[in-house]
C-alpha cells in the first residue's frame, strides 16, 4: 500500500457520504474552554499563564486507544516511554516517572515507592472511563505538592450528574485489534434523578503478544526481532531456547486487565453535593519485556521476569458546597484512600534454585480542603493538602526443584516505612484593565516527615538501619497574561517545583540493569530536588481558519537526586547475586538545565479541519570538568563509543528526540474520517546519557532511529444509537521504537470498534 491509495481511499468515502446531513464540526481547542486543574475550581484557559493542554472527551473517544498510555501518545503532544505492552511512562518537557504527577479526579497517585526510571502506573486508570485529562506544562508544585517538576497530568473520570426527570442510559462498547488480537468490552450506566446519580462503568481488556512491523530500517534490518526465547517444560524441569518461526511477534508480552468504577452523587440542594467515588483496577501477570531480551555470557539472561498482578483500589468522598460567607464563595473537601499492590518475579535461565518475588503493598490516605473566595477582580484559592504513605515490602526465594522457600533482600526496607505530606497554599488571580491584564501568582509551604528502617540487616548488613528525614519546601509561581484583543493571547510564566525524596529514592536496595553489574543501597543523606522554569507563550487567531500556538520554556534543575558510585564500609565494590557489583546510592550531586518549545497550528474550512503539532527539548546536566564522566564520544571513522572523558556538561536522560503529530479530518453528518501522521526524529548515541535510564542497549548503534506512521480511522453513525469505529494504524507497517524503550511499537495494525447508546 502507498500514501496515494490512502488519499483516494479518504476521497471516495467522503464523495460516498457528500449527501448526508451537515453536523457541527468539532472545532479547535478554544480559550474560553473551561478548566479545573490550574486553579482547584473552574476557571477560563485564557486566564491561566501557566500552559496546558486539553485532551477532550470527543478526542478520547475518537482516538479509542488500547491504554491511556496509548492515548497520551496519540496526541503527539506528550511523549511516552514503553518497557513493556502493559506499560506506558508520560514525559513533560523532559521530566518523567516520580518527576511528573500524577493525579485523578483531585487524588495525586504518586505514592512513595514512585521511582524515577519508567513507570507503568498511569494504565490503571481506565482510558475508557475518562471524561477528559488536563496536562500542566512545568512546574506545578503551588496547587499540587512534591513530585510536580516537569508538570501534571490530571486524569478526570466520568462524572455523574442529577436530573429533574427520572433517567437511565447504558453505553457498550467491544473493540478488536489485529496487532496483539486484542479484544475489549465495556459497560457503562448513568441513572439519574433530581436529588442523586449513578455512573458506573466496567472493562475488560485481553492483550495477545504483539506484532511488530515488518518494514525495518534498512541499515538495522534485524533491529528488535525476536529471534529466540525461554520455554519451561515441568517434567523434567528445564529450560530450553527456542528458535522463534515469527521473529516480528513479541513473544511473552501479553496480559489482561480489568477496570471497575463507581460514581454516587447526592445533591439534596443546588448548593451541596455528596460525591462517593470507588475505583478498581487489577491486571494479571505483565511481561517486563525489555529484561527478556537481556544477555548474559552469550545467552538470554531471564527465563522469567513479570510483574504480578498490579491492583489499585481508590475510595473517595468529597462534599462540596456553595457558600455565602466572608473567608470563602466555595469549599470542597475530599478524603481518599487508596490501596496498592505490586510484585516482581524474576528467575534465571537454569537457575531453578532461585526464583526469586518481591512483593510491595503501599497503603496512601489522603485529605484535601480547598476554598475559593472572590470578591471585585480578585480570585484566591487557598486550602490544605494532608498525605500519609505506609508501605510494606516482603521477598523471598523459592528452589523450584525442592520447594524450598528461603529469606530474600527486599527491594525496599523490610521494617517500617512512613511518609507523610503536609502543606498550605494559596493561588491568587487578579483582573485589570477590563480583562486585558491577568495576574496569576501563588505560595506552597510544606512540610515531608520520612521514617523507614530496615528490621532484617543480614543480607548487606548496612551501617545504618534506621533513616529519618524532616524536609521543608516553599515553592511559588508569578505570571502574567495580556489579551490585547479577542484572537491575541501572550503569556509569561515563571514556577518553581519540588520533589521530596521518598522511600524508592532513599532507602531501596536492588539491582541496575547496566552492562556492568551494580547494586544500588541506600543514602539517608538525601534531600529534595527543585526545578525553576520560564513560560513565554504567544497565540493568535485568525478568525476560525488558522490557529497558531507557540511556546517556550527554560528550567533549571537543583539537588537533582543522580544514581552515582557510593561506599559500603569503604568498599566501592560487593558481592551480589554470586557477583562482584559496583556500589551506588542515589545523590544530591547534580545540576542541570532543561529549555525547549513546542508549536502548533490548527485551523478548519467547512467540512475540513487540520491541526499539526511539535516539540523540542533539550537538557544537559552540568558536570565538573576537572572529572572524569561517562559520555558517547565519536570515534576514528564516525562511530561512537562509550568513554570517559573532562567535559563541562553531558546528555540528560529522560529527554525525547523531536516529535509531533499532523491530522487532516472530514466530518459530514453521520461520518468522520481523519489521516494523521505521528513522528519521531532520530535520538543519537551521542546524546544519550551514560549510565541513566535512556536503555541504549535495546536501540542501535548510532541510537533510536526516526520513524513517520501514516494512519487513518472513521466513524460511521448505522444507526442514532449505534456507532461503528475503524481504523488502520501504522498503514506502511513501519517498525520501530519510542526513545528509551525495550518495546517494539505495533506494525499495522486493524481495529474495529461497535459502540451502543441506550
Amino acid at each position: 500500500m502507498r500514501l496515494p491509495i490512502v488519499v483516494v481511499f479518504i476521497l471516495f468515502l467522503s464523495s460516498a457520504v457528500a449527501q448526508m446531513k451537515k453536523d457541527t464540526i468539532i472545532t479547535p481547542q478554544s480559550l474560553e474552554e473551561v478548566i479545573f486543574s490550574a486553579n482547584k475550581f473552574n476557571e477560563k484557559k485564557k486566564f491561566i499563564a501557566q500552559s496546558i493542554e486539553i485532551v477532550s472527551k470527543s478526542f478520547i473517544y475518537k482516538v479509542n486507544a488500547q491504554t491511556t498510555g496509548d492515548l497520551l501518545t496519540q496526541t503527539g503532544k506528550i511523549f511516552v516511554q514503553k518497557s513493556q505492552q502493559g506499560g506506558s511512562s508520560p514525559v513533560l518537557r523532559g521530566f518523567e516517572a516520580s518527576r511528573v504527577l500524577l493525579v485523578v479526579d483531585g487524588i495525586r497517585m504518586n505514592n512513595a515507592i514512585y521511582r524515577a526510571g519508567h513507570l507503568q502506573n498511569i494504565i490503571t486508570i481506565d482510558q475508557n472511563a475518562l471524561e477528559r485529562v488536563e496536562v500542566l506544562y512545568g512546574p506545578s508544585s503551588t496547587l499540587y505538592g512534591s513530585d510536580a517538576l516537569g508538570g501534571t497530568l490530571h486524569l478526570f473520570t466520568l462524572q455523574p450528574q442529577v436530573s429533574n426527570k427520572s433517567l437511565l442510559h447504558a453505553d457498550a462498547m467491544i473493540r478488536y485489534s489485529t496487532a496483539n488480537q486484542e479484544k475489549t468490552a465495556q459497560f457503562q450506566i448513568h441513572v439519574q434523578e433530581k436529588k442523586w446519580a449513578y455512573r458506573g462503568s466496567f472493562t475488560y481488556s485481553d492483550f495477545d503478544d504483539l506484532r511488530m512491523g515488518n518494514r525495518y530500517p534498512k541499515a538495522y534490518p534485524n533491529f528488535g526481532r525476536r529471534s529466540s526465547y525461554i520455554t519451561q517444560t515441568s517434567d523434567p524441569l528445564k529450560d530450553t531456547i527456542v528458535r522463534n518461526d515469527r521473529d516480528n511477534v513479541q513473544r511473552f508480552s501479553g496480559y489482561q486487565q480489568w477496570d471497575m468504577l463507581h460514581k454516587i452523587l447526592f445533591q439534596p440542594t443546588k448548593k451541596v453535593q455528596h460525591l462517593l467515588n470507588i475505583q478498581l483496577s487489577n491486571s494479571s501477570n505483565i511481561p517486563r519485556y525489555d529484561r527478556l531480551q537481556d544477555v548474559r555470557n552469550g545467552n538470554l539472561r531471564f527465563a522469567s521476569w513479570y510483574y504480578g498482578p498490579q491492583k489499585r483500589n481508590l475510595f473517595a468522598y468529597t462534599y462540596q458546597e456553595e457558600l455565602e460567607r466572608k473567608l470563602a464563595d466555595r469549599i470542597r473537601v475530599t478524603g481518599s484512600y487508596q490501596h496498592i499492590e505490586e510484585s516482581r518475579q524474576t528467575r534465571e535461565y537454569q537457575r531453578f534454585d532461585r526464583y526469586d518475588s518481591r512483593r510491595e503493598k503501599v497503603s496512601v490516605a489522603g485529605l484535601v480542603m480547598d476554598l475559593q473566595k472572590k470578591w471585585l477582580t480578585h480570585e484566591i484559592t487557598y486550602g490544605m493538602d494532608f498525605q500519609w504513605n505506609d508501605v510494606q515490602s516482603r521477598a523471598d526465594r523459592t528452589n523450584l526443584r525442592t520447594g524450598l522457600v528461603s529469606p530474600l533482600d527486599t527491594r525496599y526496607p523490610n521494617g517500617k516505612n512512613r511518609v507523610q505530606h503536609y502543606g498550605v497554599f494559596a493561588q491568587h488571580l487578579y483582573k485589570w484593565a477590563d480583562g486585558k491584564w491577568i495576574l496569576n501568582d501563588g505560595l506552597r509551604f510544606q512540610y515531608t516527615h520520612l521514617q523507614s528502617n530496615i528490621a532484617d540487616n543480614s543480607f548487606f548488613q548496612l551501617p545504618v538501619t534506621e533513616m529519618e528525614q524532616k524536609n521543608p519546601s516553599v515553592t511559588g509561581n508569578v505570571g502574567l497574561v495580556h489579551l490585547p484583543n479577542q484572537a491575541t493571547r501572550f503569556s509569561a510564566n515563571f514556577a518553581s517545583g519540588f520533589r521530596s525524596p521518598n522511600i524508592d529514592d532513599l532507602a531501596r536496595i536492588f539491582e541496575s540493569n547496566t552492562a556492568a553489574s551494580r547494586v544500588v543501597i541506600p543514602n539517608a543523606d538525601l534531600r529534595p530536588e527543585y526545578t525553576y522554569s520560564l513560560d513565554l507563550s504567544w497565540q493568535q487567531k485568525w478568525n476560525q481558519v488558522l490557529q497558531l500556538e507557540v511556546t517556550g520554556f527554560y528550567t533549571m534543575f537543583r539537588q537533582a537526586i543522580v544514581l552515582a558510585p557510593f561506599q559500603l564500609k569503604g568498599a566501592d565494590s560487593i558481592m551480589y547475586n554470586g557477583q562482584l557489583a559496583a556500589v551506588y546510592a542515589n545523590q544530591n550531586t547534580a545540576r542541570a538545565y532543561v529549555a525547549g518549545m513546542t508549536a502548533q497550528i490548527s485551523g478548519q474550512i467547512q467540512n475540513w479541519s487540520w491541526q499539526s503539532s511539535l516539540s523540542y527539548t533539550y537538557g544537559r546536566y552540568k558536570t565538573d570538568p576537572n572529572t572524569k564522566t561517562n559520555i558517547y564520544q565519536e570515534q576514528p571513522g564516525g562511530a561512537y563509543a562509550l568513554t570517559s572523558a573532562f567535559v563541562r556538561e553531558k546528555p540528560m536522560d529522560h529527554i525525547p528526540p523531536l516529535f509531533g503529530r499532523t491530522s487532516i479530518q472530514y466530518q459530514n453528518g453521520r461520518f468522520q474520517a481523519e489521516a494523521f501522521w505521528l513522528y519521531h526524529g532520530w535520538k543519537r548515541i551521542k546524546d544519550y546519557m551514560a549510565d541513566g535510564e535512556d536503555n541504549e542497549q535495546y536501540a542501535t548503534p548510532e541510537g533510536m532511529p526516526a520513524w513517520v506512521t501514516t494512519n487513518l480511522r472513521t466513524s460511521i453513525k448505522l444507526l442514532p444509537s449505534v456507532d461503528l469505529q475503524l481504523a488502520v494504524e501504522n498503514i506502511f507497517d513501519r517498525n520501530y521504537r519510542h526513545f528509551a524503550s525495550g518495546f517494539s511499537a505495533a506494525g499495522r495494525n486493524f481495529l474495529v470498534a461497535v459502540r451502543g447508546h441506550f
